[in-house]
């Protein structure tokens, strides 16, 4: 519960200071708990404007800049950069997953917060992280486990083939309610997606929900934790049988 607190107060502190100071103010990258949290304080700082960005529109990690062009009169930038981690030699590399990347980071003493996203594939990673961790990170990453690597900046947008991969799926259901839903798209029974649902493990739009008769939109962006995420795209016809087409998009 302190740590929750310290945490409202970082964020109202960020935006009192670009509001006062005239000057953008970002938080670190943050996970969708931490994001719920900044939800919960935004009746504390209604004339603060604010924008959500983790280095690409998919992310899920992201950090939150306080201020505006409207605001301030200039365009801020987040300080985001984006790394290209891979083998010395690919023939020779180990299989590595999300979590040795990660681990690896960490061992270096580099805090969480300063790592958005890591995507890895082919024994290979691009990550996001705060810029000025960029050089930090481009010096010491050597070695992941046997397999020596080399890191990069990369001054563009991820190509297509590492960009996460959305599948449109129709399904018919009895209502739109978040339990529901879930259950079809996951094909889980109610009482798993209840449990989801009472351990936090949903969100929607960033918002940990845990009624379970929040009624879905279309354009919301729902995430379960252990299971993905999917957007909520749009609401069919009626079937025989009384239930409603729905159209989703899951990330593969």
């Amino acid at each position: 519960m302190q740590k929750v607190e310290q945490l409202k107060k970082r964020f109202v502190e960020l935006a009192d200071k670009a509001y006062t100071q005239n000057l953008y103010t970002y938080t670190g990258f943050l996970n969708m708990m931490e994001q719920d949290i900044f939800y919960q304080v935004l009746p504390l700082i209604p004339h603060v404007p604010y924008q959500l960005f983790g280095g690409e529109d998919f992310c899920e990690r992201q950090m939150i800049g306080f201020g505006s062009c409207a605001l301030f009169g200039y365009q801020g930038e987040f300080p985001i950069s984006c790394l290209h981690v891979y083998p010395v030699s690919f023939k020779y590399a180990d299989m590595l997953a999300h979590r040795d990347f990660l681990g690896a980071l960490l061992n270096l003493g580099i805090e969480r917060s300063t790592i958005g996203d890591i995507f890895v594939k082919n024994k290979e990673a691009y990550l996001y992280c705060q810029k000025n961790m960029s050089d930090y990170i481009i010096t010491n990453l050597d070695r992941i486990h046997h397999t020596s690597v080399k890191v990069e900046m990369v001054e563009t947008e991820l190509t297509n083939d590492w960009k996460p991969v959305l599948k449109s799926e129709s399904m018919p259901v009895s209502s739109f309610r978040l339990d529901v839903v879930i259950a079809a798209v996951y094909h889980l029974s109610r009482k798993q997606s209840l449990e989801y649902l009472q351990e936090k493990k949903i969100f929607v739009n960033g918002r940990c929900i845990q009624n379970p008769s929040h009624i879905l939109q279309e354009g919301d962006l729902i995430s379960v934790r252990g299971q993905g995420r999917f957007w909520f795209r749009k609401i069919g016809g009626e079937t025989k049988k009384g239930k409603f087409f729905l159209t989703i998009e899951k990330y593969r």
